[in-house]
């Protein structure tokens, strides 16, 4: 281990002085006011092409991009046009699903101790499309009330390209 002397540390500390922390915030309103939300960065690759999958209904539809060959575009819209009963149009659509083909197990540690995490406000217009989303998973019965919750996670809104919210949970 190597010591220094008395001296040595003095100049040391006249050569490296420490800085000293602010003591007062200049400005303590301002941290209080909400900052302005980041600009979404996602853009789009290609222009997509809105493909009717059943011929009719405006409302099943998908979408494919516009720079593939015209004989690959064919090809691809043939295919999903053959299986558009695959495709899923609402959370209702999912009912039935044979537990066998996919089924969602979370791995929890016996010993683990339940986390709780603070609620986080995220506003009206936010916690609008939160309800509307809860709402649709609760009628399709994909998720229960349930009182007393061990495990609490928030909700993560995640912009999507057409200016739509998807809603994301941690397990």
């Amino acid at each position: 281990m190597l010591r220094l002397s008395k001296e040595e540390r003095k100049e040391d500390w006249r050569k490296h002085p420490r800085k000293k922390m602010p003591t007062k915030v200049k400005d303590p309103v301002s941290r209080l006011e909400p900052k302005e939300e980041a600009p979404v960065m996602v853009q789009l690759v290609e222009e997509l092409l809105t493909v009717e999958l059943i011929l009719g209904d405006p409302g099943k539809v998908t979408k494919i991009g516009s720079k593939m060959k015209e004989g690959v575009r064919d090809q691809v819209v043939n295919c999903l046009g053959k299986n558009k009963d695959v495709f899923v149009w609402t959370p209702q659509d999912l009912e039935g699903i044979n537990l066998g083909v996919i089924t969602h197990h979370l791995n929890l540690d016996s010993i683990a101790r339940p986390v709780k995490q603070k609620k986080q406000h995220f506003g009206p217009e936010k916690d609008k499309i939160i309800q509307e989303e809860v709402n649709k998973l609760l009628t399709a019965g994909h998720i229960k009330k349930i009182q007393f919750l061990e495990w609490l996670s928030n909700v993560v809104l995640v912009p999507k390209l057409g200016g739509k919210w998807r809603m994301c949970i941690d397990f």
